[in-house]
This record gives structure tokens, sequence and C-alpha cells, in this order.
């Protein structure tokens, strides 16, 4: 009996000492005498390169600016912000610096970049999510795209209302001034004149047509050629369009193949002669 209870003893002992063993957690070293077991260290950037499609250059005016935005808590102040100004060289490289203690893990990152050339704006066509769920933080290839400005798609719409007219009523009239010689053709949609387009002949100094479209009895959109004849090529081309507050939003003048910027008192002489050839073409009454 007393050789029954000394064995039992002597199990129960054995069983504490190594319980005792067990309660300090295993570690191993690694080749270079770190921890292998400890938590691989947090990231604290986003590196990249941006590109711009179409291999466009843009002017030393331009901004670039990149940030990392938290899209699972929507409104919330961005990761990391930067920007780049000018960033005239392509591909753009960039790093984003944050405190990995801001990283939700389970939330969605992704960077978002904009570049900004005056009136024109590049923006990513692709989201690109990096940081958390398996996403890269190094090497993160973003491209840009180019956006039409405003006065890009007012014209893109002008030319669309310019296609329309032929089924759009229609009057005409004529008038001989001193030095020219005047025609024009007016185009009426639901009662509203919606187009306008005047011939006028100079003799010597040359002819003008221009295309005159109109919203809510306001200029909108007015396109001049100009000739030595009303049969020859033009020698150049002005275009100004207004926004709904008056604002002058697009001025081009072609001439010689190329293209520059319509200047204001040339944009301004062409609203006025929209509206003096609307008020000579409705007898006064605009409509």
């Amino acid at each position: 009996m007393r050789s029954v209870v000394w064995s039992l003893m002597t199990v129960a002992a054995v069983a504490v000492a190594g319980c005792n063993n067990s309660s300090s957690p295993a570690s191993s070293t690694g080749t270079d005498g770190t921890d292998a077991s400890a938590p691989a260290t947090a990231a604290h950037s986003v590196t990249g390169t941006v590109t711009l499609r179409g291999g466009i250059t843009p002017s030393p005016q331009d901004k670039l600016d990149i940030s990392i935005v938290d899209v699972t808590a929507q409104g919330s102040a961005p990761l990391a912000t930067k920007q780049i100004a000018p960033a005239t060289t392509f591909p753009q490289q960039f790093e984003l610096d944050f405190n990995p203690a801001n990283v939700a893990t389970n939330d969605l990152y992704i960077v978002q970049a904009q570049l900004t050339d005056g009136d024109r704006h590049y923006m990513m066509p692709l989201q690109v999510p990096v940081l958390t769920k398996g996403n890269p933080t190094a090497n993160v290839n973003i491209e840009l795209a180019p956006e039409q400005t405003p006065g890009e798609k007012q014209l893109v719409a002008f030319l669309g209302v310019q296609k329309q007219i032929g089924g759009m009523k229609r009057t005409a009239g004529t008038k001989l001034e001193q030095n020219a010689s005047r025609a024009w053709q007016v185009f009426r949609d639901g009662g509203e004149v919606k187009f306008i387009r005047e011939l006028v002949d100079y003799g010597d100094k040359g002819f003008t047509s221009t295309d005159y479209a109109y919203k809510d009895g306001k200029p909108w959109v007015a396109q001049q050629q100009h000739k030595p004849s009303q049969n020859a090529k033009p020698t150049a081309v002005d275009t100004a369009g207004w926004g709904d507050d008056g604002s002058l939003v697009l001025k081009t003048h072609e001439a010689g193949g190329s293209s520059s910027p319509l200047g204001d008192s040339d944009a301004q002489n062409l609203q006025q002669q929209a509206k003096d050839i609307l008020n000579m073409a409705t007898g006064g009454k605009g409509k």
C-alpha cells in the first residue's frame, strides 16, 4: 500500500515540475541573431511611380497631389498627403510617409493622385489599393489620364448643336452697310433662337463666317472664321464660349496650324457681335 502512495506522489511532483517549465514561451533565434518569433516591422511609407497616359508634357505651372485615403472610413482625414510642384518630369517617383499606428488593418486604403495644369486635370482611371489586405506598399504604379477641360466640353456640346440646325425652323435676312454686306440665317427650336449663322463680306478687307449659339437668349458660343474671300480657306478661326454666369470658359485662336488662347478683348468683341446680330435678326425681340 505504501509503495502505491509513494508512486502517485512522485508522479504528481514530476507533473508540477513540467508545468513550471512550460509557463515560459518558447523562443527561437534567427540566423542574424534576432528573435524569429517577433512580428514583422509595420510599413511606414508607400512608394511608387506616376506616369501620364499619352506621353503628354505638362507646363511648369502644374502641381501633383498624392494621398493615401481610407475608403472604409469615408470622410476621414488622409493617412498621408504630398504635393509636388512643379511636376514636369514623368515618370514621377513618390514616397508617402505615415505613422503605422494610424493604420486600421481591416480597412481598405487606396492611393489618390491628381495632376492640375491650369484648366487641365489628369485623373486616375482606376483605383490603386495599397497597404492592407495583402496590397503592396512599394513599386506602386499609378497612371493619370487627361480629362476634357470645361472649354473642351463646351466646344463638343456646341458642335453637337451645330449638327442639329438642319432640323430647326429657319429664317433669313440681309443688310447692306456702308463698308460691308451682311447676310444671316436664324435657327429656332421651340420658338427660341438656338443658332445664327452670319456671313459678312468686307470687300478688300476680307470675309467672315460666324456661327453663334445661344442659351436662354444669351450668347453661349461664337466661332468665327476669317477668310480673304467667301470661297477661300480660313486663315484663322476664333472661338469663345461663356458659362451660365457669363464667365469666359472657352477661348481659342487657331492660325497657321497652331492653337493659342484667344485674347480677352477679342472674346469680348465676339460676345458683343453675338448680341448685335441677335438683336438685328430678331428685330430687337431676342427670340
